[in-house]
């Protein structure tokens, strides 16, 4: 049996994540305190406490789950199987880094804090949001964004290519009205709001890519001991170089999740472990995968 490791991104969050791991782990609550000192916020009374609202916003919600998840993976990494890969969706990608060797737990938390912050800005600039198709193909997803561009003269595009029958969509809040408007007709059984205020991986973070260029171009990444199979290329890579042009390329561009789950497969990974919040990735693998294992940590014992 080969093993990958998954690890989740914003929308896996929830009032009370960690806390249980906190008091359990004296090694979690070392990363938990290590976070606060670092950001100069209680973001563990965020996590474990609320308010919701302030946990759903991006500039909060980015940390937040990178500190939980990673507290997770060195709480665990010692009873787990050694993965042959790692990838994490979206945000989570920057813990999969720090579980490759590729990047430091400060390193990674100091970058994703300030591109949440930056995404967060460009949000404010350029509002928009997401949606998610549920019943519609990634060819009927492409078509109804390319409708919805051309109806309101706005940016939409396909955000995430989850699994089979979940597409996200991503752009201005015109578009995708006019994209819940036109749904019927392009085969999409029904779209749904996500409650968000920006638009991940879409242009609308264009001036967020720009700022954080320099941020990552300084950021000390390292070969990563385990591949990182990145979410722009649904294909790992070790240089450090290609990793970061990715991570560049990840906030304007699709989060390829359907087509990494795929291609681990078809390397012999036949066993994912979710690291982090909830088990919304476990879903994703099920429904991808049907003959794979699939497992979220948070659902052992350990967790309750």
């Amino acid at each position: 049996m080969s093993t990958a490791f998954l690890f989740p991104g914003q929308g896996s969050q929830y009032v009370g994540m960690g806390v249980a791991l906190y008091r359990a782990s004296a090694e979690a609550r070392l990363f938990c305190d290590k976070a606060d000192a670092q950001l100069g916020y209680a973001l563990t009374r965020l996590c474990f406490e609320g308010p919701e609202a302030e946990l759903n916003l991006t500039a909060f919600t980015q940390p937040a789950l990178f500190v939980v998840a990673t507290a997770m993976w060195q709480t665990l990494k010692a009873s787990l199987p050694q993965p042959a890969f790692v990838a994490g969706h979206s945000l989570g990608e920057f813990v999969a880094l720090v579980a490759s060797g590729a990047l430091d737990f400060a390193d990674g938390l100091r970058l994703v804090a300030e591109r949440g912050r930056l995404m967060a800005r460009a949000g404010e600039g350029a509002p928009g949001g997401m949606a998610v198709l549920l019943g519609a193909t990634l060819e009927a997803a492409e078509a109804l964004c390319a409708a919805a561009a051309t109806a309101s003269g706005q940016p939409v595009v396909v955000a995430n290519d989850n699994c089979p029958g979940q597409v996200v969509i991503s752009g201005a809040l015109a578009a995708l009205e006019a994209a819940t408007a036109l749904a019927p007709s392009h085969n999409v059984r029904r779209i749904q709001r996500l409650p968000i205020s920006v638009a991940p991986h879409s242009v609308l973070m264009s001036d967020a890519q720009t700022a954080f260029t320099h941020l990552l171009a300084a950021a000390p990444l390292r070969a990563p001991q385990v591949p990182v199979v990145l979410n722009a290329t649904a294909a790992p890579a070790t240089d450090p170089d290609e990793i970061r042009q990715a991570l560049l390329r990840q906030l304007i561009s699709p989060v390829r999740w359907r087509e990494s789950m795929l291609w681990m497969a078809a390397q012999g990974v036949d066993h994912f472990v979710e690291i982090g919040p909830k088990d919304v990735l476990t879903g994703m693998a099920r429904r991808t995968l049907p003959d794979a294992r699939a497992e979220a940590v948070e659902k052992m014992a350990f967790f309750a």
